[in-house]
C-alpha cells in the first residue's frame, strides 16, 4: 500500500513538475497534497460509470443517443460523450462538462434525463458510479 501511494505521488509530482507555472486546483508540496480553494461559480463534471448486461450493449448505445445528443444541445452543457471500454464492451462512461452548478441542475431537471434511467434499467448490471466534480480554476503566474 505504502509503495503504491510513494508511486502515485511520485507520478503526480512528475506530472505537476512538467506543467510549468500553471495550477490546476492541486499544489504538491514534498509528498504532500492540498487542495485549491473552491472557485465559485466554477465548471462542474459528472463522470458516469455504468455495466450493461452484454448482450445489451447495443441496445444501450442506441437508447444513449437521444440523451447525448439533448444534452449537447443544452446552454449550459459543454460537451456531454459516451465511452466504451475497448477490453469490456459491457461497461460505458459518461463524461460530461457543465459551465457551473445551475447548468448541471437544469440538466438534472429535463424530462429527456429523467426518462433516460427508466428506459435503460432493465439493461444495468448493478447501479451506475456517479461522482459529480468541480472543475478547479487554472491560474497562470
Amino acid at each position: 500500500m505504502k509503495v503504491k501511494l510513494f508511486v502515485l505521488l511520485f507520478c503526480i509530482t512528475i506530472v505537476a513538475g512538467s506543467c510549468g507555472n500553471k495550477k490546476t486546483g492541486i499544489e504538491v508540496q514534498g509528498s504532500e497534497l492540498q487542495a485549491a480553494e473552491p472557485v465559485a461559480d466554477a465548471k462542474m463534471m459528472i463522470i458516469a460509470k455504468l455495466t450493461i448486461k452484454p448482450e445489451r450493449a447495443k441496445d444501450f448505445i442506441e437508447a444513449a443517443k437521444d440523451i447525448i445528443q439533448k444534452s449537447n444541445t443544452e446552454t449550459g452543457c459543454s460537451y456531454y460523450q459516451l465511452f466504451q471500454d475497448p477490453y469490456d464492451n459491457s461497461k460505458f462512461v459518461f463524461v460530461e462538462e457543465y459551465k457551473n452548478q445551475a447548468a448541471v441542475d437544469a440538466h438534472f431537471a429535463a424530462e429527456y434525463f429523467k426518462a433516460f434511467g427508466p428506459s435503460i434499467g432493465d439493461m444495468l448490471v448493478g447501479a451506475p458510479e456517479i461522482k459529480v466534480v468541480t472543475v478547479g480554476k487554472e491560474v497562470v503566474q
